[in-house]
C-alpha cells in the first residue's frame, strides 16, 4: 500500500527534525570541523565542549591503536600470525562481525572476510573447510572467534567458498546473516557458481552451516548490509554499488512465514516480496537521490517498488529501474537495528551523485514509513590531517548512547561516536602504517560491534586483518 501526501504530512509533524526517542541518536550533526583541536584541554584533557566523549587519543609505542587515557585493547584475532584450530592461518581482510552469547560464559563473534575472486589471489584465504564450501573458487567466508573468560582464544571456520563478504546483520534469533558484496557469475572472475547473495551462519551449531544454502529470495547485487524487523519480519539489504548508485531494499517474508533458527533455508528461492525504495518530500516530490538532502532532519516519506528479476538473471537488479522509479544512493552501507527501526550508512557522494557530501546517516521508521538524516558530514577538505571524520561504514547503536561509527575514508582512521545532540569524539585512531613513509596508507575500521553485557567494544583493522578488543572507563555521553 503506498504511503499518500496526507499521511506522510501527518507523520512528518511527529518525526521532524530533533525529534529523540527515548535512547535514540536524535538529530546528529558534525562537520570537518567537529573536532578542532581546542575542544580539548591539552593539559587536563578536560572536553570543553561539555563533557562529550573521553579526551584525547594518547599515540600506541606499539603502533596500533591510539586510545584515550584509561582504555586498552588486546588483539583477539591477527592475519598471518594466529592460527584456526585446524592449525591453519587466519584469514586476511576482516570486515562485518556481530557477536553472541556463546556457552559457559564465553563471547563469540562471527567475522567476515572481505576476499573477492579466485583464492590464488589472496596469501590467506578462508580455508576449505569440508562440507561448509559453497563455491571452491571462492577466496572469502566468515569465520567464528569464541573469547573464554580465562583469555584463551579459539577460531573456526563458519562459512567457505563465498566471495568479498562485506557487512552482514545479526538476527533476532542469534545468527548472523553474511553478504556478499559481489555480481560476479559463474564462469567469471573464475568464479564456479553465481556470487551476489547473503548466506546464514550459526556461530553455536556447527551443523547449521553445512551444505551452505545462498537464499536467493533476498536478491543477487553487490549487497552490503542486512537488519531484521523483529516486530515485522521484514528484512532491510544495502546495496554497495555505483553506474547507477545503489539501492535500499526490503524484503517482506510470505505470508504465516516465522522467523527462527534455519527457517530461512526452508524458503523458496522467490518467496516473499522484493523491493526497492523510494522516496518524496513534504511536497510529494519525488527524490531521485539521498544526496539531495543537506540538511541535518531532512525528513522523506518512503514508498516501496516491487523488483522485476531478484536474482538478476541478464540485466543487473539496480539497473533495472528507469528515472523516477526508484530512489538511489552512493556506497550504501552499514545498518544497525535500534530504536525501533534502522540506521543506515550512506558512506559518501562524489560526482557520480547531485550533491557531495563525506557521509549521511538516516533513520528508517518502519511504522510512519519516513526516512530522517540524522548525521551529515561537510567534504573533508584534508583527510590526512587529523581530527576531522570522512567516510562511515560500519555503525553499530552504543549501550552508553548514541552511534559509533567505522571511519573507511581517505586519510586517517577512526572509530568515533556521536550523540544524542550532534556531538561526535574520538574513540580510537588507526596507527598501523600499510604503506610507506613517503606515501602512508591507514586500512579502514570495520566490525565495531559490542560486547553482548556491552563492556567491551569490537573492532577489526581491515588490511591486514586485525580483530581488536577495546575496554575502559565507559560512561553515557552527555548531550554536550
Amino acid at each position: 500500500m503506498s504511503l499518500t501526501r496526507r499521511d506522510f504530512a501527518r507523520n512528518s509533524a511527529i518525526t521532524g527534525a530533533g525529534v529523540a526517542l527515548a535512547g535514540s541518536v536524535g538529530a546528529l550533526a558534525t562537520a570537518p570541523q567537529a573536532l578542532a583541536s581546542t575542544d580539548i584541554d591539552a593539559e587536563s584533557g578536560a572536553d570543553a565542549r561539555g563533557g562529550v566523549g573521553y579526551g584525547p587519543l594518547i599515540p600506541d609505542p606499539d603502533g596500533i591503536l591510539a586510545l584515550p587515557a584509561g582504555f586498552k585493547y588486546r588483539v583477539i584475532t591477527y592475519s598471518g600470525r594466529t592460527k584456526l584450530e585446524s592449525g591453519e592461518i587466519t584469514p586476511s581482510n576482516h570486515d562485518g562481525t556481530a557477536t553472541f552469547d556463546g556457552p559457559r560464559g564465553t563471547t563469540l563473534l562471527v567475522n567476515n572476510h572481505e576476499l573477492k575472486g579466485p583464492r590464488a589471489n589472496w596469501k590467506y584465504p578462508v580455508p576449505l573447510t569440508e562440507g561448509l564450501v559453497y563455491d571452491p573458487a571462492a577466496s572469502g567466508g566468515c569465520t567464528v572467534v569464541e573469547v573464554r573468560p580465562g583469555g584463551h582464544v579459539a577460531e573456526w571456520v563458519g562459512i567457505a567458498g563465498t566471495s568479498t563478504n562485506c557487512a552482514g546483520g545479526r538476527t533476532p534469533w542469534d545468527t548472523w546473516l553474511t553478504c556478499e558484496e559481489t555480481e560476479d557469475k559463474a564462469g567469471s572472475n573464475g568464479m564456479t557458481k553465481d556470487h551476489g547473495y547473503v548466506f546464514e551462519v550459526d556461530p553455536v551449531d556447527h551443523r547449521a552451516n553445512r551444505d551452505p544454502k545462498p537464499l536467493k529470495f533476498f536478491g543477487r547485487y553487490a549487497h552490503e548490509a542486512v537488519v531484521i524487523d523483529p516486530r515485522r519480519g521484514h528484512a532491510y539489504l544495502t546495496e554497495d554499488a555505483a553506474s547507477p548508485n545503489g539501492l535500499l531494499f526490503r524484503w517482506t517474508p510470505p505470508k504465516g512465514f516465522e522467523h527462527g533458527r534455519g527457517k530461512l533455508r526452508t524458503l523458496a528461492d522467490d518467496a516473499g516480496a522484493l523491493q526497492a525504495f523510494k522516496c518524496f518530500d513534504s511536497g510529494g516530490q519525488f527524490v531521485d537521490d539521498l544526496s539531495r538532502a543537506t540538511k541535518i532532519g531532512t525528513v522523506y516519506g518512503v514508498d516501496w517498488v516491487d523488483v522485476p528479476d531478484r536474482d538478476a538473471k541478464t540485466v543487473a537488479v539496480r539497473k533495472q529501474f528507469t528515472a523516477g522509479q526508484v530512489t538511489r544512493a552512493r556506497k550504501l552501507e552499514g545498518m544497525w537495528w535500534g530504536d525501533g527501526g534502522a540506521y543506515i550508512v550512506s558512506s559518501y557522494a562524489r560526482t557520480e551523485s547531485p550533491v557531495q557530501h563525506d557521509g549521511q546517516v538516516w533513520f528508517y521508521d518502519p511504522k510512519r514509513r519516513t526516512l530522517t538524516l540524522k548525521v551529515l558530514l561537510g567534504v573533508n577538505p584534508d583527510p590526512s590531517v587529523d581530527g576531522a571524520f570522512d567516510g562511515p561504514d560500519n555503525i553499530t547503536v552504543s549501550p552508553y548512547g548514541g552511534l559509533v561509527i567505522a571511519e573507511d575514508g581517505e586519510g586517517v582512521q577512526h572509530l568515533f561516536g556521536a550523540t544524542d545532540s550532534g556531538r561526535t569524539y574520538p574513540i580510537a585512531r588507526n596507527e598501523l602504517n600499510i604503506g610507506t613513509e613517503e606515501e602512508p596508507e591507514y586500512s579502514e575500521f570495520t566490525g565495531v560491534t559490542f560486547s553482548c553485557d556491552g563492556r567491551t567494544l569490537f573492532a577489526n583493522i581491515q588490511t591486514p586483518g586485525i580483530m581488536l578488543a577495546i575496554t575502559g572507563p565507559w560512561k553515557r555521553q552527555k548531550r554536550g
